[in-house]
């Protein structure tokens, strides 16, 4: 539990010093101090500027204020103090939040501060905007990153579940048969029971590494992609499919084959969870000079006007839209119930070697 604001406050400083004074006085940084605990001590005026909070508001408040709710919720801002504290220094691009609740792409740079026995006493926060560069160098250059960071994500993900969960529930699969060799026959039955049981796991965590790291998404041919996919895993959940594309023939980039991949397979997860339909059509079109996918099945519908509310994580969209919103698409669900729902996603399309287009 997140200790009370004003818990880090401490006494009042000493007159500044000529340092002290061009800190306090930066505009294009937000520099500021935190205590072990991780409640801002000190702020300057480019924080002011950046992060839109007055000193006497934020002072005293924990610093995970400025990380999207999903990542305080995550433990990442504690994570990061630890890793300052192992390391020295933490550095990293992220989404940052502003008093108003807007987010902004910032470079930040965690500093331990140590005294003159080498004991931790806090850390030092440089933070800048980059949100401003974003128009010069491109927004795909940050959809990029984060595309192969989230990727990165799921394979070191999937590769400790194989080498970890999965082998060691094998292992034990392997002892108990072989202690179940030396039983009685009433005995024997049981263990069988719980050997079952452990191979039903291994199914479910083959399945969660499947999905994680499915092996067609190395390739670079989307439509082929896809396509395997539909075949391999949609078609053995009882659903019949269809795959139909209109689109040059020219490769996409390996982040724009991963987004369209991901959204499209997220998409067919929320089918088979929740539409109860037995068909599923996509879609892949050329339009606006970018990539439009539909994805449409003929299941039970839903309450699109409730969508709109704000259900989005309930239904399993908010991953979808936040993926075509960072290559600078849009996603929409147009649905009535009993009726089926269709899906549009659109992105530019960024092709091998030619850079953004549209």
């Amino acid at each position: 539990m997140r200790p009370p604001p004003g818990a880090g406050r401490g006494p009042p400083p000493p007159p500044p010093a000529l340092f002290e004074l061009f800190i306090a006085n930066v505009v294009d940084y937000a520099i500021f101090t935190i205590d072990l605990r991780g409640f801002v001590v000190t702020w300057n005026a480019g924080a002011e500027r950046i992060k839109g909070y007055p000193a006497d508001e934020i002072i005293g408040q924990h610093f995970s204020v400025f990380y999207p709710p999903e990542e305080a919720a995550d433990g990442k801002p504690e994570a990061e103090l630890a890793a300052a504290a192992d390391q020295g220094r933490f550095e990293e691009e992220g989404w940052r939040l502003r008093k108003d609740g807007t987010r902004f792409w910032a470079n930040s740079v965690l500093t331990a501060v140590r005294d003159e026995q080498g004991a931790i006493v806090g850390f030092g926060k440089v933070v800048r905007d980059l949100t401003p560069s974003l128009d010069r160098v491109g927004r795909q250059q940050v959809f990029t990153h984060l595309v192969r960071a989230q990727e990165t994500e799921r394979r070191r993900i999937a590769w400790d579940v194989h080498d970890d969960s999965i082998q060691s529930m094998i292992a034990v699969s392997m002892r108990l048969q072989m202690l179940a060799a030396r039983q009685p026959e009433e005995v024997r039955a049981a263990l069988a029971g719980l050997d079952e049981s452990i191979q039903e796991t291994i199914g479910r965590l083959r399945a969660l590494v499947a999905h994680l790291r499915p092996p067609v998404h190395d390739s670079d041919d989307l439509v082929s992609a896809l396509r395997a996919y539909l075949d391999d895993v949609v078609a053995g959940w009882g659903l019949e499919c269809t795959l139909r594309q209109d689109i040059d023939a020219s490769p996409l980039t390996p982040e724009a084959v991963v987004n369209v991949f991901r959204i499209v397979q997220e998409a067919m997860v929320n089918v088979r969870k929740h539409a109860s339909a037995s068909r599923v059509d996509v879609v892949l079109a050329e339009r606006d000079g970018g990539l439009l996918v539909r994805v449409s099945d003929d299941g039970i519908g839903m309450d699109v006007a409730a969508v709109g509310a704000g259900r989005w994580e309930h239904v399993g969209l908010s991953a979808m839209r936040e993926r075509a919103e960072a290559a600078q698409g849009w996603l929409t669900v147009d649905s009535v119930p009993g009726a089926g729902v269709t899906i549009e996603f659109w992105m530019p399309e960024y092709r091998t070697g030619s850079g953004e287009k549209g």
